[in-house]
């Protein structure tokens, strides 16, 4: 069997990140799986679980990609419009989907994932923009979401 070339493993590699990104927005992480996966790219599981051994791999691979989704989504140019598109962002499904993440692995001991990109981008931009007051919104923001999220059962799914 010939050997891939490096530009066709790191196009395999993007195919799959882009297909487990719009999974995990779409229909969440834990319903996203080797099989959805491999339905949505022509690869084959094991061709998947090759560049992605642990499901957990995805979200540090897209950890970077999902945080600039989020803060992207996020209005910086005052308390109050951080707020309001916070609100904004806690009626789209994508960005409730990735809050929805931070939360689920939150609750997990022991799971293995690095510090979670999109919070920490949301409180960094918010201190540059508005210093400890905008910090502490994003942390008061939060604590609404996730209040929300179990009001509306939707943290478990």
């Amino acid at each position: 069997m010939a050997k891939r070339s490096k530009l066709d493993t790191e196009k395999t590699i993007a195919l799959i990140e882009n297909a487990a990104l719009e999974q995990i927005l779409a229909i969440g992480y834990e319903s996203m799986s080797y099989s959805t996966l491999s339905e949505a790219t022509g690869i084959s599981r094991t061709g998947i679980s090759h560049h992605f051994p642990r499901k957990v791999d995805f979200l540090l691979a897209l950890n970077q990609r999902i945080g600039q989704l989020f803060v992207e989504s996020l209005d910086f140019s005052g308390l109050r419009a951080l707020q309001l598109s916070w609100q904004a962002a806690m009626d789209s499904d994508k960005l409730r989907a990735i809050l929805r993440l931070f939360f689920t692995f939150c609750a997990r001991p022991g799971e293995d994932v690095r510090e979670f990109a999109a919070i920490d981008m949301a409180k960094t931009a918010a201190m540059k923009a508005l210093g400890e007051q905008g910090c502490a919104l994003v942390s008061q923001l939060l604590g609404q979401s996730a209040l929300s999220l179990l009001t509306d059962n939707r943290l478990a799914a």
